[in-house]
């Protein structure tokens, strides 16, 4: 594993992009920053992190997407592989609150963005993001906010962490490759307030409730109604109140 550390830089998912695009970049590559000035979450949101105390990083993977259609599968592999880094540190009451929050009890401590890109030959490179609360204890503005450090009572080795999660990104890119449906499974059973019901808000501000029951092979979340009837949403089309 080589890993590459920066002081401050403005995104590490877009370094690494533009390191890949220039040269030949070894598998499972990683970028670390103390402080990212551009941080990018989902559909174009801001990642906001306080220097020094948290993990920024980013994962070069590649040959590991052989079908389109196993982008979101991706997503579960990662998002699956930091749970169980965590679960070694005994983070208690870890989710995933759909489409790739990391969660644990009621409280966001990461997030990941995953950004994909075609090469000539057919292949895919995806740059990995993973943005994870670790020993940051301020969060006045951010309520539904928390860290590793805020939830155990402790501060943590960032390298451990980090190295912890590669090792896992590891593992279930082999399994993505060998047997994806048990990515699946466990996701499923890790997703936040499945099978709960739950208040949901619309983007024009209809509110409704409705229960998780599961997301569709192509990461869009299916939500049971009082009418009986499931209907899907893709990312930014909804959000649930809790």
């Amino acid at each position: 594993m080589k890993l590459i550390k920066l002081d401050a830089i403005d995104s590490t998912n877009d370094f690494l992009k533009g390191l890949a695009n220039k040269q030949f970049v070894e598998n499972f590559t990683v970028v670390t920053a103390e402080m990212q000035t551009k941080g990018k979450g989902q559909m174009g949101s801001v990642w906001q992190a306080e220097k020094g105390k948290n993990l920024t990083m980013s994962v070069l993977i590649k040959d590991v997407l052989l079908d389109l259609n196993q982008i979101y599968t991706l997503n579960i592999a990662v998002a699956l592989a930091v749970i169980r880094a965590l679960q070694f540190f005994k983070i208690p009451e870890l989710s995933i609150k759909w489409p790739n929050d990391i969660m644990s009890y009621n409280y966001k401590i990461g997030g990941i963005l995953i950004e994909n890109s075609i090469k000539i030959d057919g292949s895919v490179n995806s740059v990995v993001g993973i943005g994870l609360n670790i020993n940051q204890t301020n969060f006045e503005n951010l309520p539904k906010g928390s860290s590793l450090a805020v939830i155990a009572k402790q501060e943590f080795d960032k390298q451990s962490v980090l190295l912890s999660i590669v090792k896992e990104l590891k593992d279930a890119m082999i399994v993505l490759k060998t047997n994806p449906d048990s990515l699946w499974r466990d996701y499923l059973q890790l997703l936040f307030k499945k099978n709960l019901p739950m208040p949901f808000e619309l983007p024009e501000g209809k509110r409704f409730m409705g229960i998780i029951k599961g997301v569709s092979m192509q990461g869009k979340l299916e939500i049971l109604l009082e009418d009986d009837s499931i209907v899907t949403y893709n990312i930014k089309e909804i959000q649930m109140l809790y």
